[in-house]
Order: C-alpha cells, then sequence, then structure tokens
C-alpha cells in the first residue's frame, strides 16, 4: 500500500486529490494538511511514500520546505502540484528531486499518468535487486516510447487501455498471459493479445514461451 500526505491551502482542492486517490488500487491517503507547519508533522507522525505538495501555503512556500523535508525524511517521494510556473520554482523542486511537477488546473487524465507511472516505478524498485539499463532508463522517465500523442495509436488502440495494461505488466514481473490479461482489463482474449502484442511492436514488451501447470507451453508477456 501507498501511503500518501496531501499538502494543500485549498481544502476543497485537498479533498478532490483524495477522491481521486481512493479510487486508485493499492493507494491510501494517510493525512491533509493545509499549510507547512501541518505538513512537517503529519510527515513525522505518519512517514508517508509519497508527498502532494502545493507552492503557496500561507506559512511558508512549498518550495522552501524541500530542504527541511529532505534533510529529514530523505525517502519520502514528492510530486509539486501547484499554479506557480516560473523557472525558479521548478528550477528548485528539480533540484531537490521531485518525481513530477504538475501545474494547477490539472486534469484527470495528467494526474492519473503521474500516479500509475508512480506505481509501476515502486514496484520495479520492490522486485529486484539488480537493474539492467533500460529498467533504470525508465525508473529516471527515459522509456522508450512510440505513443507520444493519442493520434499515433493506431486504430483499435485507446492509449488509456494501453496504459492499463502497461501498468499490469509492470506490477506482474513474472509475466502474463493473453488469457489473464483479458480477465484483469475485462476485455476478450482477442483484445487483450492485440495490446500485448502492440506493445512488444513499439519495443515496450516482449514474449517468451513458457509451460503452463498442464505441461503445455503458453505465450507469456513481459514489459521490456
Amino acid at each position: 500500500m501507498i501511503r500518501v500526505v496531501i499538502a494543500e491551502d485549498d481544502f476543497r482542492v485537498a479533498q478532490l486529490h483524495e477522491k481521486f486517490l481512493a479510487s486508485v488500487d493499492e493507494v491510501q491517503v494517510v493525512g491533509k494538511a493545509l499549510n507547512a507547519k501541518e505538513t512537517l508533522a503529519l510527515l513525522k507522525e505518519e512517514n508517508p511514500d509519497l508527498l502532494l505538495l502545493d507552492v503557496y501555503m500561507p506559512d511558508c512556500l512549498g518550495t522552501d520546505l524541500l530542504h527541511e523535508i529532505r534533510e529529514h525524511h530523505p525517502r519520502v517521494d514528492i510530486i509539486m502540484i501547484t499554479a506557480a510556473n516560473d523557472k525558479a520554482m521548478i528550477e528548485k523542486s528539480l533540484n531537490y528531486g521531485v518525481i513530477d511537477y504538475i501545474i494547477k488546473p490539472i486534469t484527470i487524465e495528467r494526474f492519473h499518468k503521474t500516479i500509475e507511472e508512480y506505481k509501476q516505478k515502486r514496484t520495479m524498485m520492490n522486485s529486484t535487486e539488480h537493474f539492467d539499463q533500460s529498467m533504470v532508463d525508465q525508473l529516471i522517465g527515459r522509456r522508450k516510447t512510440a505513443v507520444k500523442k493519442e493520434e499515433s495509436v493506431p486504430k483499435g488502440i485507446d492509449p488509456l487501455t494501453l496504459d492499463k495494461v502497461r501498468t499490469m505488466l509492470a506490477e506482474t514481473p513474472e509475466g502474463m498471459t493473453a488469457e489473464q490479461t483479458s480477465e484483469k482489463m475485462g476485455a476478450s482474449k482477442t483484445t487483450a493479445r492485440r495490446y500485448l502484442e502492440y506493445l512488444i511492436s513499439i519495443d515496450e514488451g516482449k514474449a517468451e514461451m513458457r509451460y503452463g501447470k498442464v505441461g503445455r507451453p503458453e505465450r507469456k508477456y513481459f514489459l521490456e
């Protein structure tokens, strides 16, 4: 379970973030803070995995908290969600290792993409002790992909469904068959195979023949 603290001075926005996160599997909001003082207290009390941090808070800028957060809570991951769009704020945030910077007003699609990518990276970090270069590239945001815009996706491939299949594969390092994928997607086996084979075609996936419990070979798919 990914434990999240939301630091946002507008309680209505904080509630929207909490509502969205409640719909995401394996994510739990453990606290909300309306100012910098409450943020630091919650970090100490809850020791969360992830902090959603606003910049403009009544008692201190979120960017001015970054040094203290990194000193006392070096393992917490930070996503900035803010209206601050000037160069200095963004540079400072990136220099302190925030994993994403989302400028308000945000869309559900952008928020969803950020959280799902974060889940994929945590799954990868927790699933192995040794990494190859492609895995490291994915962790630092250099994953190969031919799908940059919706218009580049071929007919029959939905971008949101494609991201869902990516997430399922990332969370299943032992690989998945087309049948297993179809069950989790809630789609036909033919549809699942189309998405899995598409990932292979854009060098994001691979397939291997493995022997199942009944001794017959089955095609298993993995995220590249």
